[in-house]
């Protein structure tokens, strides 16, 4: 399988994330309908930090053979986090589905399936087995 869509586009999603968590946090958490100060603010733009370090890892390893056991811990790494933050998503859907949360939902579920089948399927330089 080639991975260099799936770590162009997983890094220019968590990039567009970031830049938005770092630089404007104030207004994700007023949209949110939570108050902008303190800690919470802080948490934000450390988040975006974290998608900015995610994004810029993918964008690197983009041209390298990945799955297997070729750069399984940028695999690993992007298929926990994908997982993750899909189950928190569908536990969010439990208060009341919002557009937001379920085209969020979306999204990181297909990154997760994606990322899943590149960690445990055998890789290819060219796409064939």
């Amino acid at each position: 399988m080639n991975t260099k869509m799936l770590m162009a586009s997983s890094a220019i999603f968590m990039a567009i994330l970031g830049l938005l968590a770092t630089f404007m946090p104030q207004e994700i958490l007023d949209y949110a309908g939570v108050k902008a100060e303190g800690i919470v603010l802080l948490i934000v733009q450390m988040a975006g930090a974290l998608y900015m370090g995610f994004a810029f890892l993918n964008w690197t390893a983009r041209s390298s053979l990945i799955g297997g056991i070729y750069n399984r811990p940028v695999a690993l790494g992007n298929f926990l986090h994908f997982t993750m933050v899909s189950l928190a998503l569908l536990k969010a859907l439990g208060d009341g589905p919002s557009a937001e949360i379920v085209v969020g939902a979306l999204l990181y579920f297909a990154f997760a399936i994606w990322f899943g089948v590149v960690l445990f399927k055998r890789p290819s330089r060219n796409g064939k087995k």
